[in-house]
Order: C-alpha cells, then structure tokens, then sequence
C-alpha cells in the first residue's frame, strides 16, 4: 500500500483550554497487516467530551503524549490477515483519531446494517452517545411513564438522545438548558423537549428551572454539574434521581472548579438518589438499545441529531469547536470523498 496515512498526536498538556497548538498531525504509510491483524480505512470519527479531560494528568487515565490518540471510530477493513475480520465489512473500533488503524479481532466489532438507517448512527443515537442516555434512564434512573425529567446540556450529543428516548419511553415534562436561543427552538421543535431554557442569558438556573418546572421534577440527567446540580437538587420531588453522566463544564477550565451549592438537607430530607456510572460498564445494553430505537429510526419517529464535519485534517477543529458548544446534536467527523 502506497497510500499516506494520518494520526493525530497529543503533544502537550494544557494549562486551560485546549488549543490547536496542543495536537499534531504526522503523516506515515498506510500499514501492511500483520498476522492476526487487519488494516482499517477509517470513515467517520467521533469527537466527545471525555477527550477532553483525558488530555490533562489525572487518575483516571490520561492520553500518551505524542501517540496516536484514541477514539470511536468507524471504517472499512481494508486488507486483512486476522479470522472474523473480512476484507470489506464495516467494523466499529477505538483505534481512531487516525486514517487508517491496525486491529485484532477483539479490538474490532462488525457494525450491523439497519435498513434505512444511515451508518453515522452507530456513532451517535446507536452508539455510545445514544447507549448512555439509554442506560442513564432504564437502568439507573428507572424512569417510568408520566415522570418529569430536566436534562442538562439538553443540545449535545447525549443531552439530545436523552429527550428523544426519553419521550418515547413515555415521559411527562422534559425541560432543558442550553446555550443559546437556537438550540433551545431546536429541543423542542425537533427533540421531544417540552420546554428549554437559555442558561447564558436567562439568569440563574434555579430561577429558571423553577418556572419551566414549577410543580418540581423526578429525574435529573446532568452533563454539566455546577450550577445546573444544585438547581436541580432544589427542584427534585421526594424518591427524586439524579444521573450524573459528565461535568463537560468544567472540562476545559484551568483549577479546580467552584464547590456546588445546593442545601445537603434535601438529599436526606427527600430521599434523593445520585448515582453516577460509566458505560463502558453496560455494554450488555447494547442489544436493548437497537431493540428499543432501531424501529423507531425505520419508521421516522425517532430523527437523528448529528452535526457533521467533512474531512479528517478538520477533527481538532471538530472537537475543540465541540468544547465551545458549537455543536448540535453529536458532533461526528465524517472521511471527505
């Protein structure tokens, strides 16, 4: 193989925001396969906020200065010498933030095909983005029918997956916060959202959530933390959840972030339940998930919410532009043709 392949190299850590200055691209020849391995030509990659807080030193895991990076990734087997990994089939692996990657067969999963439903779904209301929404609500919420639900950051990838799921699982109220007037038009056109609120321009989010949600919530899917938390641990009911997926909020900041000031009382006092998780340990989910969506996405009544990038050389611009809120939806970063 002749062709040049491209990685993307983490070469600093930040000390605040992250920077274009921060990544390198560097270029190679695309791999021959080694026995047991296949070569990948990568097709559409995700970009998430856990990148993020992988680039800084912390406990639990970091990204290895001036090595590819990892990510999700979806590609065509390109040349193979590994059994299970047929020359031609679609596979989903995290050997991303490439071109083109070298995998083993347990590094690789075919991807299956869903009739009708685009191949950029199995990154984002199929993928992991859709599967921790989907979990965050049946297995560690168990929300039931008629519940009230607040999502913060309700425009991202899984903030979007959350109220769509979310009303076809027979939800109440859903109230959201987002980061401008556009997006929260959007949520409730589009997204199954009852009511979204700006949380940059509309003052304080308690005041907020309070009068989008004047007779109270039973469930918070929080992606933010900070001041959205303590808002809404104002606002649950009693047997109140509160799902803790992320704090992309504090992400991409220098220091440690402000404490979150809510009364503790109200824990006790209504029997709330935080729980947080992550979803690598729900992979089991996985069959529930298309069970639940696939026939939705067939039939139109489930649409997907995807801002899309063409062109490898743009993915630190996808990501970084991500962390500034300028997407919609998951953000996916698709191979220019």
């Amino acid at each position: 193989m002749t062709e040049t392949a491209l990685t993307v190299q983490q070469i600093a850590r930040p000390n605040g925001p992250a920077r274009p200055d921060h990544f390198r691209f560097v270029e190679s020849p695309v791999p021959d396969p080694e026995p047991g391995t296949a070569v990948v030509e990568n097709l559409y990659w995700s970009v998430d906020p856990y990148h993020r807080e992988m680039m800084d030193e912390n406990p639990y895991g970091s990204f290895e200065l001036n090595t590819p990076l990892e990510g999700r990734t979806l590609g065509r087997v390109l040349a193979s010498r590994a059994p299970g990994l047929v020359e031609g089939a679609i596979v989903f692996h995290r050997k991303g933030w490439r071109t083109h990657s070298l995998v083993r067969p347990e590094e690789a999963t075919p991807v299956p095909d869903f009739a009708g439903v685009p191949l950029s779904a199995h990154l984002s209301i199929l993928g992991g983005t859709g599967l921790t929404a989907y979990v965050g609500l049946t297995r560690i919420a168990e929300l039931r029918p008629g519940q009230d639900v607040f999502v913060s950051a309700a425009a991202g990838g899984v903030g979007t997956a959350t109220g769509r799921l979310a009303r076809l699982m027979g939800a109440g109220r859903i109230v959201g916060s987002a980061g401008s007037d556009a997006k929260a038009a959007y949520l409730t056109e589009h997204a199954g959202y009852d009511e979204v609120f700006n949380y940059r321009t509309g003052g304080p989010v308690a005041d907020q959530l309070a009068k989008a949600a004047p007779a109270g919530i039973d469930l918070f899917v929080d992606n933010v933390g900070g001041e959205h938390l303590g808002a809404a641990i104002g606002a649950l009911r009693r047997r109140g959840r509160v799902v803790r997926i992320g704090t992309v909020g504090q992400y991409d900041t220098a220091g440690r972030p402000a404490p979150v000031a809510f009364d503790h009382a109200d824990v006790v006092e209504k029997s709330l339940r935080i729980e947080g998780f992550l979803v690598a340990d729900h992979r089991d989910a996985q069959e529930e998930l298309y069970a639940f969506a696939v026939p939705h996405l067939q039939s139109g009544r489930m649409g997907l919410d995807e801002t899309v990038v063409d062109g490898f050389e743009r993915i630190v611009d996808a990501f970084l532009g991500m962390l500034r809120g300028e997407n919609l939806g998951k953000i996916i970063v698709r191979r220019a043709e």
